[in-house]
């Protein structure tokens, strides 16, 4: 864990205090771990753009991020596929009577 202090922390300092918040605020005990994949998860539903949630998480690749925390949904999925034949659908109309994308 990197500080603005010229020597390391302590990572069970960062652990106790995590503790000590959750329980403060009455929430069930959860591992660091989890809480912190349900905040990237949760970003990258809310639209956050991956570069973004990648620096917040501290990753040094942004293939780190894509490759741990981006993971499709089926109602992402349904909407890829809308908008794939709505494309296909527009090129159509576009192409006129020549037949190109006839289905």
């Amino acid at each position: 864990m990197l500080t603005n202090n010229e020597h390391p922390t302590e990572p069970r300092t960062y652990r106790n205090y995590y503790n000590n918040l959750m329980k403060k605020l009455a929430i069930p005990k959860l591992k660091y771990h989890c809480a912190r994949h349900s905040f990237a998860t949760r970003c990258i539903e809310a639209g956050c753009d991956y570069k973004t949630v990648s620096v917040l998480l501290g990753h040094s690749n942004i293939s780190t991020t894509l490759n741990l925390y981006v993971h499709p949904n089926m109602e992402q999925k349904r909407r890829c596929i809308s908008k794939m034949f709505k494309s296909l659908s527009s090129r159509k109309e576009t192409a006129g009577t020549e037949g190109i994308l006839d289905v």
